[in-house]
C-alpha cells in the first residue's frame, strides 16, 4: 500500500480498558477493610438479558455457565465476554458469562497487555476501569462511603504502582475520584498528581448519577485541582450509567449506534456552563464519542450563543462563542470515523485523538494499524502524527516525542 503520509507513527491510544485482576482490593485495601472489599467468586449464571439503555437483568443457576463475578456489598457484577472480547470471532462477542481463564491475558495482566500493544503498533495506552465502571460509579452507589473511599484509593494505588508501574511508561495511569464529595475528589487529584498522574475519570452527565450538574458550581474544587495540577478530565460514553435508548425493547445495537449522544450532550453542558471560562487551563476529553458530530454541534452552539444568549441564560457567563472554548480546552477521540476525518478542517486537528478500545467489542485490535492506514489516506504526515500520538502527548503531558 502506498501511503501519502509515509510510515504510520506508533499509536498512543487514549481509550482502552482494563479488566481488574482478582487480587486488586484484596491486596491494596487496608488490612482492616479487606474482608468487606470487592472479591471475586465463581458462580453459575442462569440468564443475562439487556433491558434497555445499557442495563441488564441477570439470574443465577449453580448448574449454568460459570462466570467470575465481583461481589461487593449487595452487588454481584458478572464478567461478560463482550467486555473482554479480544481474541473471539466477531459473532462470538456476546454477553455470555466468562471467567478469567477464558479471557485473553492482556485484558488483566500488564505484561501481556504491553505484548498485545506491541502486536498492534501501539506505544502507550490509557485504560478505563471495568468493575468500578467508567468513572467509579460502583463505589459512589455503595452504602459504606468510608469503604468506598478506601476502594477508590486502593484502585488508584494499584493503577499507578502495579498496572502501570513496571511498564516503562507504556501504560499511562488514569485514576478515579470519590464522586460524592468534590473536596475529597480534589484531594485525590492532588495525591495522584504528586506521583505523576495527569488523567482522571469523570461522569459525562453527573445528574444521571444523582450528583450535581456542571452548571451548579459544586464541582469547582475538583476542577480547580485539575487545573492546578494539569490533570485532564476524561469522560467515557456511559460514564453516566445511562446509554441513549429509544425504548425498552430496542436491541442493544440502537444504544450502540446512539452512544455519541452522551458525549454530545455533555459537551453542550460544558460549553454553556461557564466552567471552561472560570478555569481557562482546564482540559476535558471525550472518550469513545467519535468526532463526526462535532462540526454541526460547534456550529449550533455558536448560533445559539449569537441569537439566543439573552433569553438563553448565557449572556453574562459565556463572553465568547462557545466553539472558542472547545478549540482551547476540549479533545475528541475516535477509532473509526471517516466522516470526522473529512471534517478535520472544521473540528481542528489539534483537538482530535485516537484509540483502539482494547478489549471491547469495538476494538480494532489486532488490526488497528491497517484500519488507521486505510482511514488516513490523503492526510499529510503532520496531521497523522498529531492524531495518532502528538495530541495525546500534549494532552497527557507525556515524556515522548
Amino acid at each position: 500500500m502506498s501511503l501519502s503520509f509515509g510510515e504510520l507513527p506508533k499509536i498512543i491510544s487514549v481509550d482502552d480498558h482494563v479488566v481488574e485482576p482478582p487480587h486488586v482490593w484484596r491486596t491494596w485495601l487496608p488490612a482492616r477493610l479487606r474482608d468487606r472489599g470487592p472479591r471475586i467468586e465463581r458462580r453459575g449464571i442462569g440468564t443475562v438479558e439487556h433491558i434497555g439503555g445499557g442495563t441488564y437483568r441477570q439470574t443465577f443457576d449453580d448448574d449454568g455457565p460459570q462466570a467470575d463475578c465481583w461481589v461487593y456489598e449487595d452487588l454481584v457484577y458478572i464478567h461478560k465476554r463482550h467486555v473482554a472480547a479480544v481474541g473471539f470471532d466477531r459473532d462470538d462477542m456476546t454477553m455470555s458469562p466468562i471467567t478469567y481463564d477464558e479471557m485473553r491475558p492482556g485484558c488483566w495482566d500488564p505484561k501481556a497487555r504491553v505484548a498485545d500493544m506491541e502486536l498492534n503498533h501501539v506505544e502507550a495506552s490509557l485504560c478505563f476501569p471495568t468493575f468500578p465502571r467508567f468513572c467509579g460509579q460502583t463505589f459512589t452507589e455503595a452504602k459504606d462511603r468510608e469503604l468506598g473511599l478506601a476502594c477508590v484509593r486502593a484502585y488508584n494505588d494499584w493503577m499507578v504502582e502495579e498496572w502501570c508501574g513496571d511498564s516503562g511508561g507504556r501504560l499511562i495511569p488514569l485514576c478515579l475520584i470519590p464522586l460524592w464529595d468534590a473536596e475529597l475528589a480534589a484531594q485525590e487529584v492532588r495525591r495522584n498528581a504528586a506521583r505523576g498522574v495527569r488523567a482522571v475519570c469523570f461522569s459525562e452527565i453527573p445528574p444521571h448519577l444523582g450528583l450535581p450538574s456542571v452548571h451548579s458550581g459544586a464541582w469547582d474544587p475538583f476542577f480547580a485541582a485539575c487545573q492546578e495540577t494539569g490533570t485532564v478530565v476524561n469522560m467515557h460514553i456511559g460514564s453516566s450509567s445511562r446509554m441513549p435508548a429509544t425504548s425498552a425493547d430496542a436491541p442493544p445495537a440502537v444504544s450502540a449506534a446512539l452512544s455519541f449522544n452522551n458525549a454530545m450532550a455533555s459537551l453542550c453542558d460544558f460549553l454553556f456552563s461557564g466552567v471552561l471560562v472560570r478555569f481557562p487551563q482546564l482540559e476535558v476529553a471525550y472518550s469513545e464519542g467519535q468526532i463526526g458530530w462535532l462540526p454541526y454541534v460547534l456550529e449550533r452552539v455558536d448560533d445559539v450563543w449569537e441569537e439566543h444568549r439573552a433569553w438563553g441564560g448565557v449572556r453574562d457567563t459565556i463572553p465568547e462563542p462557545p466553539s472558542t472554548y472547545f478549540r482551547r480546552q476540549v479533545y475528541g477521540c475516535f477509532f473509526r470515523d471517516v466522516h470526522g476525518l473529512e471534517s478535520l478542517h472544521r473540528i481542528g486537528v489539534d483537538r482530535v485523538t485516537f484509540e483502539t478500545d482494547y478489549p471491547h467489542t469495538d476494538s480494532t485490535w489486532p488490526h488497528t494499524r491497517k484500519v488507521a492506514e486505510e482511514m488516513f489516506q490523503g492526510l499529510d504526515a503532520e496531521t497523522v502524527y498529531k492524531i495518532t500520538r502528538g495530541n495525546a502527548i500534549r494532552m497527557l503531558k507525556l515524556d515522548l516525542v
